[in-house]
């Protein structure tokens, strides 16, 4: 049975920094490109960026130079680093394989607010 789970989120002021985890498993997960996505109430689910197998990371304009995407295949786990945070980055976060995507998680909650 495949699980996700994600943590790390919190509030955060403008320009503030977070560390966001990301831990599935029943997954053949050093195989997998691992994608973060974020979702706001009302809109779409939106990718953030994600990570091959072997490293290489691919982030989307609006997070590029801000957010950086790294793994552990050892530990199955994908981290999101996320700097210089935006009011806009308000939002829940998952993780999920791009390529095979299983259910959704939980997510964890950003809130980015003075």
């Amino acid at each position: 049975q495949v699980q996700v789970a994600e943590f790390g989120g919190g509030l955060v002021q403008p320009g503030g920094s977070l560390t966001l985890t990301c831990v599935p498993s029943g997954i053949a997960f050093d195989n997998q490109v691992m994608a973060w996505y974020r979702q706001v109430p009302g809109k779409e689910r939106e990718r953030v960026g994600c990570i091959g197998p072997r490293g290489a990371t691919s982030e989307e304009p609006y997070v590029k130079g801000r957010f950086s995407i790294s793994r552990n295949n050892v530990k199955n786990t994908v981290f999101l680093q996320m700097n210089n945070l935006k009011p806009e980055d308000t939002a829940v976060y998952y993780c999920n394989s791009l390529a095979q995507p299983f259910p959704w998680g939980q997510g964890t909650q950003v809130i980015v607010s003075s």
